[in-house]
């Protein structure tokens, strides 16, 4: 009976550390009707590092219907989407080293999925982020809050 009890204890340890660990961990998908899966997204402060997988669902190209993930200040989406639009195809449509922007991932087309990791070291609880698509004329559409809870 000791040796069912330890296995138990050890497996339920190795599940509470999975379960602390994927919480860092997020998923959004993307699709042809210029959609996010999510409005809110939200991780726990004591996330260092998100790691967040965007999946594009649809079918079309992403020269067609290309899209990314992009997380800045809410205050600065339009102004970020403005100059990515400037910044083109070749650079996902971001400004090559915006302070502005947190994190973003590459453009990606139907079918395909990109994985980013990046620091909340220098976000706070007390601001207010948004993501968004910055394909030009997205933005407006495919946006959604982020929070550190």
């Amino acid at each position: 009976m000791k040796v069912i009890n330890k296995v138990a204890v050890a497996a339920l340890c190795i599940s509470a550390f999975q379960a602390s660990a994927n919480d860092c961990e997020l998923t959004i998908e993307s699709n042809d009707m210029m959609q996010f899966s999510e409005k809110a997204l939200s991780v726990p402060s004591k996330c260092k590092e998100v790691k967040l997988t965007l999946v594009h669902t649809g079918k079309l190209p992403a020269a067609a219907m290309g899209h990314n993930w992009v997380l800045t200040e809410k205050k600065n989406v339009k102004a970020v989407a403005s100059d990515g639009m400037r910044a083109g195809v070749k650079n996902s449509y971001v400004k090559p080293n915006d302070p502005r922007v947190f994190a973003y991932t590459k453009v990606i087309g139907g079918g395909e999925s990109t994985s980013i990791t990046f620091s909340t070291k220098s976000m706070s609880k007390d601001l207010e982020y948004n993501f968004f698509c910055s394909f030009p004329g997205h933005f407006a559409i495919m946006k959604g809050s982020f929070k550190i809870v």
